[in-house]
């Protein structure tokens, strides 16, 4: 019986399995380690913070998943992978040996080189951390609904500019638009740099609307209890400050002989597997395709999800993996908190509540087939 260890429980571990409980592979055993039973789908997130999602409709079961494929799901972390002795190290102690790995961790906001992150930061990864504090500010605002309320979010790409969007929808639901002051901070010229001109224009828009500061070309060294610091010296002061700035890796991985890139995120082949061992593979935010690199997108990590699965049962049969190629155009859409959302598609931006309702459909089909 082999082993195939799964680290992480991702959208990409979370197609497989479903794949896998549809067809199964035979003479196989699967551990999926995971620090939560039931995890988030990123796409639906920024919507669930605005409340038009609850928290059942949002996550995937993997206890139920686990339990249909006949897996063991262990709640912990894994803090370190030895695989010259393919044995995988976790924060209680536990020692898991396996044959086949998968990796699927994500990554979280990139916060090295800011003072005071770490201790005063609400990063928006991991999911269940940022959940848990935005339900007590929301508990806190419901209680003292006389109060006024400033937030600083750290990064302006499309993460930060919808997490501010769909807080401010949330948060003038029960106090109002002028108690509410949201700072959106970015190092760039303009919000959504990595994506084209109009949807940035489209988004400034939006924001003004509404009252939520930019503040561009600005640089954040130190966050505080009750304010940031710029680069210049510059104070804005903020009662929570959320970061979502772009994506890091775990600093764990650089020490376990995987093959990494720069950044520290581990480099894989077409096939998804690592360049450095045939019998790991990585999806997700935290892998990096080295001759066909992508954003770090939910949108990839979905789609990984089919040929990750295959390969697992091509290399345990012993045949020729296939290989992946991540789409170089895909639609964005971008949910604005008022059951609107923008489509980007290519160079094209446009505002709709036709597409809040794609997203919508697009999404609950997503969540209907881990319902079953």
């Amino acid at each position: 019986m082999k082993q195939l260890v799964l680290v992480g429980g991702g959208h990409s571990h979370a197609i497989a399995l479903k794949m896998y409980y549809d067809n199964p592979i035979k003479n196989v055993k699967i551990t999926l380690i995971n620090e939560v039973k039931k995890t988030p789908y990123s796409g639906m997130l920024p919507a669930h913070i605005a409340g038009y999602y609850n928290f059942h409709q949002t996550h995937i079961n993997l206890e139920k998943l686990a339990q249909k494929t006949n897996s063991n799901l262990m709640v912990d972390q894994v803090i370190d992978i030895n695989p010259t002795q393919q044995k995988v190290y976790c924060l209680s102690g536990n020692t898991i040996k396996y044959d086949l790995l998968s990796i699927d961790i994500g990554s979280t906001p990139d916060d090295s080189q800011i003072k005071g992150a770490k201790e005063y930061a609400i990063r928006a990864k991991p999911v269940p951390t940022l959940l848990e504090k935005w339900e007590a500010i929301i508990n806190d605002l419901n209680n003292n609904p006389n109060q006024n309320i400033t937030l600083n979010i750290i990064g302006g790409g499309a993460g930060g500019v919808e997490l501010a969007l769909n807080m401010h929808k949330r948060l003038t639901d029960i106090v109002t638009a002028k108690q509410v002051n949201i700072n959106i901070i970015n190092r760039g010229q303009v919000l959504l740099n990595s994506h084209n001109i109009r949807a940035s224009k489209l988004f400034n828009n939006l924001l003004e609307k509404k009252d939520i500061n930019i503040i561009l070309e600005t640089e954040i060294v130190e966050i505080c209890s009750d304010k940031v610091i710029t680069k210049k010296g510059n104070i804005i002061k903020g009662d929570y400050t959320f970061l979502v700035t772009n994506a890091s890796p775990a600093s764990w991985l650089k020490n376990t002989g995987l093959s990494i890139d720069k950044k520290g995120f581990i480099l894989v082949k077409n096939t998804l597997q690592t360049l450095s061992h045939d019998n790991i593979f990585a999806t997700g935010d935290i892998a990096t395709i080295k001759d066909n690199p992508s954003p770090k997108a939910g949108v990839f990590a979905v789609r990984q999800g089919k040929p990750l699965y295959n390969n697992w049962r091509l290399l345990l049969e012993g045949k020729s993996l296939n290989s992946y190629y991540p789409q170089s155009f895909y639609l964005s859409l971008i949910g604005t908190g008022d059951k609107k959302a923008v489509a980007i598609w290519g160079n094209c931006a446009y505002l709709s509540k036709v597409f809040w309702y794609l997203k919508d459909y697009i999404d609950k089909k997503f969540m209907e087939q881990f319902s079953s």
